[in-house]
């Protein structure tokens, strides 16, 4: 089994779907708007789509097809693209390239990118009230989706550890209120992304919530990898400017604990996520593979 064959074989087909639903939830007349030109920019800016990804594959080894979650999976892409705009912003990390491309603050203004992210934000959620095609499963676990979802990006996610991380700049804090920080902001919406799958695959609670503790792991581990690149990663390689946190005189793992340390907290956490996978046997192959992938990204 080919790890790289089978993302980029869940890449490839999520991105057909996200072209086909941005296309149609703008309509007719799209290619005169600004903003279908701004979401379009930022959708294809290129990203391994892990998030979708995730999704995906939870719902196939809890029983599931990757048709019935992919509607999910194109919802969860634009919260994530919405979230990376908005990041970006001179406000932000004010950052002028995204996985190789200008962002769209550089290429349009500071206006159409705040309304970009607002358009994607408000649309995954159109796209998650509609539904897959052929419902499989009780309304009330489509329901379960949407709040799964929305607690990964809002107040109780996200949203809530992007402000952390604001409000943090300058700041000395310890190491529990970076780890808030940081399985906020980055680890809520791979938790998310892995128990809306499971659940749309028909999983029973044991299931879901193994899935959600390994999201809360690797979700942590992709952070602190993060931090690491920042300082160690090649700019040309990531697609981005390197240095930025500490400009930013950002929190960070290695300025808490060091590089060597940061390292060693990644690789427990990847341990550990892999561990429970134990119960999924042969099925949990994708998931163990992307867990090491994490450590061992360059970008």
């Amino acid at each position: 089994m080919d790890f790289k064959k089978a993302l980029n074989s869940k890449r490839d087909l999520v991105n057909l779907a996200i072209e086909k639903t941005l296309d149609e939830r703008f309509g007719e007349g799209r290619e005169e708007s600004v903003l279908y030109k701004s979401c379009k920019h930022a959708l294809s800016a290129g990203g391994k789509r892990i998030r979708p990804a995730l999704i995906l594959n939870a719902c196939e080894i809890c029983g599931g097809k990757v048709e019935d979650a992919m509607y999910a999976a194109v919802a969860m892409e634009f919260i994530h693209t919405y979230s990376l705009i908005h990041d970006d912003l001179p406000a932000m990390d004010n950052a002028d390239k995204r996985r190789g491309q200008p962002t769209i603050h550089t290429i349009y203004n500071d206006g159409i990118a705040v309304l970009a992210g607002d358009t994607l934000l408000t649309e995954a959620f159109a796209v998650l009230a509609k539904g897959p095609e052929v419902r499989k499963l009780k309304a009330e676990t489509y329901l379960d989706v949407v709040a799964v979802v929305a607690a990964g990006a809002g107040v109780d996610g996200m949203v809530s550890g992007q402000e952390l991380d604001l409000e943090s700049e300058g700041k000395q804090i310890d190491l529990p209120t970076l780890q808030k920080l940081h399985y906020q902001k980055t680890a809520a919406m791979i938790k998310a992304s892995l128990k809306a799958g499971a659940l749309l695959g028909g999983a029973d609670t044991n299931q879901a919530e193994r899935l959600a503790d390994y999201g809360d792991k690797i979700g942590l581990a992709f952070q602190i990898k993060d931090d690491l690149l920042d300082i160690e990663g090649d700019p040309i390689e990531m697609g981005k400017n390197t240095g930025g946190d500490e400009n930013l005189n950002k929190a960070t793992y290695p300025a808490l604990i060091g590089l060597e340390k940061s390292r060693e907290e990644m690789m427990s956490l990847i341990n550990g996520a892999i561990d429970l996978l134990e119960p999924f046997g042969d099925d949990g192959w994708f998931l163990r593979h992307l867990a090491v992938l994490i450590a061992e990204r360059s970008k």
